[in-house]
């Protein structure tokens, strides 16, 4: 992780808050579709907004992608935007996977199921370990028919230059299909976070 301004104890804290608060997404979604999901170390960097549209522009380049985004906002300053990637062409195998039949429901409205799956469970893991409360807004839906995810990704209003990003990926081993959540702080939010990390390690 990069040094973000965080004491190493803050950098260990928040790690394992987020990896706890990502275990438990993981958990939900393998129960909801039976199956096994598997997670990587994820990374969490201070990264500049303008910069994280290409960051993706590689993983989902010349693919039709869906993305999900969500806002929350808690108390002591806490807020941010849970942002979840999708390649359309795995769409089918989760509708296959769920026992639907063809035009039983669309694949965007199933992908904003797993999306609140995977976003609600992660945030209110990670609201319960730091004692805080989150609120969620409406998810916004948008799509890229032509294979251009960076621009679908700067059509979604980051507010702030600088933002906390966590970046997780999901894979489902046995049905080829993974997914890539990401979630920004703002950069003056972080100062927030880092508050109420020490708090939390005082405590101990």
């Amino acid at each position: 992780m990069n040094n973000l301004g965080f004491s190493e104890e803050q950098r260990d804290c928040l790690q394992e808050i987020i990896n706890v608060a990502m275990g438990l997404a993981s958990d939900k979604l393998a129960r909801f579709l039976n199956t096994f999901v598997h997670l990587q170390v994820p990374s969490i960097a201070l990264v500049g907004a303008m910069h994280i549209p290409a960051e993706f522009e590689n993983r989902y380049q010349d693919a039709e992608a869906a993305l999900v985004s969500q806002g929350f906002f808690g108390n002591e300053g806490v807020r941010g935007e849970a942002i979840v990637l999708y390649k359309m062409e795995n769409a089918h195998k989760i509708s296959t996977l769920l026992g639907y039949e063809p035009g039983d429901v669309s694949e965007i409205e199933m992908l904003t199921d797993i999306s609140s799956i995977l976003t609600t469970t992660f945030l209110n893991g990670l609201a319960s370990q730091i004692e805080n409360s989150l609120s969620y807004s409406a998810p916004r839906i948008l799509s890229s028919r032509h294979g251009n995810v960076a621009d679908v990704l700067k059509n979604t209003s980051f507010h702030w230059e600088h933002a906390l990003k966590v970046d997780i990926s999901y894979q489902l081993i046995d049905h080829s299909f993974n997914c890539d959540m990401i979630l920004l702080i703002p950069g003056e939010a972080v100062t927030n976070i880092k508050h109420i990390l020490d708090r939390i390690l005082e405590a101990y």
